[in-house]
């Protein structure tokens, strides 16, 4: 073959994906890190995370044809159990490159139960893109993925209304359903979809999109599709400047005479500008210094209307939107561009630009690129061939291969073999990763999920704090675990362990009673994955018995007050006596006391503090990866203390469960001289225990979930029926617009742009005549205990006729009455 031909067609070809990623590692180290987006898809199940990345994915010239969550061909779900059940079941993370920036894009799960995926993603963006069903609007998940990102102050924040080419899409209903559940007081819309350049497809109330304009740089996108393949690439798309005057913008042939559009832009970049001039003084001067003639709503410069958006948006003021279809491809690429012009980059992270920044997410003074190496590990994996995986952001420095760290959650030393840029499954090795990137490390062995490294060249006199830590959601269900046979017990125990280091969400305890080891997760989903990655990654022969959920007993006295008690330790050690004495004051937790959350959560729903210095002081479990050891070293008097307090809270002395919404305070400690302060343990656990067995048995509490059930009208009485056989209790019925904050309301509308319903026109036509399938599709929104909706889909496909869809999400702990008490002891063992 000739040369000039060969050249030819490589050039046809493009790079291929391996050739692709060098490029893209190549630009993504010598990045500036005023030009690196941490960001994160995250959403409810089935909203399009994984779709919209496989749109990026082609969009940025990684792939070359998209792959589908349908045949489990996608980038991102790589593990057989993703593709095989087509939805994501751990984050996976992958380098873009988009225009003059870089992403570092991370594709979340969707499902509660894998809701450490989520924890670990939103703890090390800086944005978060979160997606929503333009048919559905706000779904519980939506909602559970925006407080994990209001819980790690992740600062700037995007929502793309996905899959308006579907039957029923509304973009008018979905702004309100934004409003209805109070996740943001100002959305400002960005693009408005086109449904058809045809005028009758509105008239006909024809599902589709074929188009976006862009109010901002005020362009029309037009997609040209092949109708033989409705969920393949356009064909071509071509982008085309709207008429800065309103004589020319109404006689433009970009649309057919009379389209509705046509009449909906000035508004709509109006309403846009005059809402973001109330925000910003310098947007109004420059309104004002524009000429009258032509209309300064459409002669505005977009540069500045950028400017403004990207410091409203640092400052939380605003919430941007934009809109698309991710199956077609319509609509990712003005995404992309949108989230590099407005969404946060580690340097505003570091500077403390944003509004919503907290000491807790970044190190505590502006750090430079210049600065000593610390970071933080988001999460581990396992890998058969390179083994622990280790995924950081850099939050301060540069790392380099071969380097030693010290982790200062532990105090250990590690030492870095190799660094990686992960793509997807596919890695790429690297020599450094710079400040504000996000990279895999190889070679630390004793790193865990929320641990901080950093150099050794930082001293007593300069030495960081640790960064904030990830606090796992607290287990729900459990099961036992039953290996094939006596020989296979140790390579149990060890995949076991090997799982629960990747996912801080799998605890793993032993019943000293029953004399079997417990698997403890966040859902039987989860336990039944972690059961088939047992014995598809680690080779495990074993099984796991019926599944049961943790029970958990609270505290016998009730009274405001409590119970004050002082314990007064002993032992003879050889011929010297050792003593320690312990007050302690214990009283029930109350619910405003943010049981669940941060502190509480990490000690199973209890608070505990202690007074050190005269002031009382809230302490995470010294098991959690968010205790401070560098200031509370292992074997000091405060996690000694705690470490007894822990070991008492795990086994009630009346019913062997779990002790939970207990508020304990140490209010002073004493060691006899010469008595290691590693007494404090036994001291401290003794005298837990016998105030709670003096308070007497207190009530025992089950978890209950939050239940949403969408089904046809006439499948009502049914579903309804079934969940109050089982225990459940139901709050509502409507047609998915209300909202659940009702003793607050909604946000308002007033003064926010909110498109017409014609918009996207299968919701409502332009004679008015609402399309929507709400008038035939019924929610049911209940409370249940976890206990009695194990095999709830079955129930439901059984008792709708396989008609009905229905979330669940953790509603908390609570009590049960007399006759359910007596369920729970006989189930256990203990009646």
């Amino acid at each position: 073959m000739p040369r000039l031909r060969l050249v030819r067609l490589l050039h046809s070809i493009g790079p291929g994906p391996s050739i692709q990623r060098r490029l893209v590692h190549s630009a993504v180290n010598s990045q500036d890190a005023n030009d690196i987006r941490n960001i994160a898809f995250m959403a409810h199940i089935d909203s399009g995370k994984t779709t919209l990345t496989e749109s990026v994915l082609l969009s940025s010239s990684y792939i070359s044809s998209p792959g589908s969550v349908d045949t489990g061909s996608t980038t991102t779900d790589f593990l057989p159990a993703e593709r095989e059940r087509g939805i994501t079941i751990q984050s996976a993370s992958i380098p873009v490159k988009w225009k003059n920036w870089s992403f570092n894009l991370i594709d979340t799960p969707g499902h509660v139960d894998f809701g450490m995926e989520v924890e670990s993603a939103s703890r090390v963006i800086d944005g978060a893109v979160v997606l929503m069903d333009a048919v559905e609007g706000v779904e519980g998940q939506t909602k559970g993925v925006w407080r994990q990102l209001d819980r790690y102050n992740v600062p700037t924040r995007m929502i793309f209304i996905n899959k308006l080419d579907r039957p029923g899409a509304s973009l008018h209903n979905s702004i309100h359903s934004l409003l209805n559940h109070r996740l943001h007081h100002n959305p400002v819309l960005l693009t408005l979809p086109i449904s058809s350049f045809d005028v009758s497809s509105y008239e006909k109330a024809e599902p589709g999109i074929q188009g976006i304009v862009d109010l901002v740089n005020w362009e029309v996108w037009r997609w040209h599709f092949n109708q033989s393949f409705s969920h393949a690439p356009a064909e071509k798309v071509v982008r085309t400047p709207l008429p800065t005057t309103e004589e020319e913008l109404a006689a433009t042939d970009i649309f057919s005479p009379g389209h509705p559009m046509l009449k909906e832009l000035l508004p709509a970049r109006a309403a846009l500008i005059d809402n973001l001039s109330v925000l910003s003084p310098d947007l109004i001067s420059t309104f004002f210094d524009l000429p009258p003639e032509p209309s300064p709503y459409l002669s505005m410069p977009s540069t500045h209307l950028t400017h403004t958006l990207r410091e409203l948006t640092l400052k939380g003021e605003i919430l941007p939107i934009v809109c698309g279809a991710a199956l077609r491809h319509v609509g990712t690429e003005i995404m992309m561009s949108y989230i590099g012009e407005l969404l946060a980059s580690p340097v505003d992270i570091a500077s403390g630009r944003t509004s919503l920044i907290e000491v807790s997410k970044a190190p505590t003074r502006a750090l430079q690129k210049q600065e000593e190496l610390q970071m933080l590990a988001w999460k581990v994996s396992w890998d058969k061939k390179r083994g622990w995986m280790t995924f950081v952001r850099v939050y301060s420095g540069t790392l380099h291969h071969q380097t030693t760290l010290i982790n200062t959650t532990t105090q250990q030393r590690e030492r870095v073999s190799k660094l990686l840029l992960l793509y997807a499954s596919q890695p790429e090795e690297v020599d450094f990763l710079s400040f504000g990137s996000v990279g895999v490390v190889l070679g630390l062995r004793h790193t865990r999920t929320g641990d901080t490294l950093t150099s050794t060249k930082w001293n007593e006199h300069n030495a960081p704090s640790t960064l904030r830590s990830i606090t796992p959601p607290p287990s729900v269900i459990s099961a036992s675990v039953i290996p094939h046979t006596q020989s296979d017990v140790q390579s149990v125990q060890e995949a076991l362990s090997s799982l629960a280091r990747t996912d801080p969400s799998l605890r793993v305890t032993e019943d000293a009673q029953e004399g079997q080891t417990l698997v403890h997760g966040l859902g039987a989903l989860h336990l039944e994955i972690v059961e088939g990655r047992l014995k598809e990654e680690w080779g495990a022969k074993l099984n796991f018995g019926k599944r049961r959920v943790s029970y958990r007993e609270s505290f016998g006295n009730e009274s405001e007050e409590g119970v004050e008690f002082s314990w007064r330790w002993e032992k003879e050690v050889g011929a010297k006596k050792l003593g320690a004495t312990v007050d302690l004051v214990v009283r029930k937790l109350e619910e405003h006391e943010d049981a669940g959350i941060g502190a509480v959560e990490s000690w199973g729903g209890n608070a505990v503090s202690v007074v050190v210095n005269g002031k009382k002081q809230q302490f995470p479990s010294p098991d959690s990866a968010s205790f401070d050891h560098l200031k509370y070293p292992t074997g000091s008097a405060i996690p000694s203390l705690l470490q007894g307090i822990s070991s008492t809270l795990l086994t009630s002395p009346h019913t062997l469960l779990p002790l939970s919404h207990l508020h304990i305070t140490i209010s002073s400690y004493k060691l006899d001289p010469g008595t290691p302060p590693t007494m404090l343990n036994a001291a401290s656990s003794e005298a837990l225990r016998k105030v709670c067995k003096a308070a007497g048995e207190g009530k025992l509490m089950e978890p209950y979930v939050r239940v949403k059930v969408d089904v046809a009208n006439q499948g009502v009485g049914k579903v309804v029926k079934d969940l109050t056989e089982h225990g459940g209790e139901i709050l509502d019925l409507d047609d998915g617009s209300a909202t659940d904050d009702s003793d607050v309301g909604p946000y308002s509308s007033e003064g926010l742009y909110i498109p017409p319903k014609w918009i996207t026109p299968s919701s409502a036509s332009l004679t008015g005549n609402d399309t929507t399938t709400a008038s035939i599709k019924r929610s049911i929104n209940a409370v249940a205990p976890l206990s009695r909706m194990l095999d709830y889909s079955s129930r439901l496909r059984a008792v709708s006729g396989g008609q009905a869809v229905f979330e669940m999400a953790n509603e908390g702990f609570r009590s049960v009455n007399d006759a359910r008490r007596m369920e729970i002891l006989k189930e256990i063992g203990r009646a």
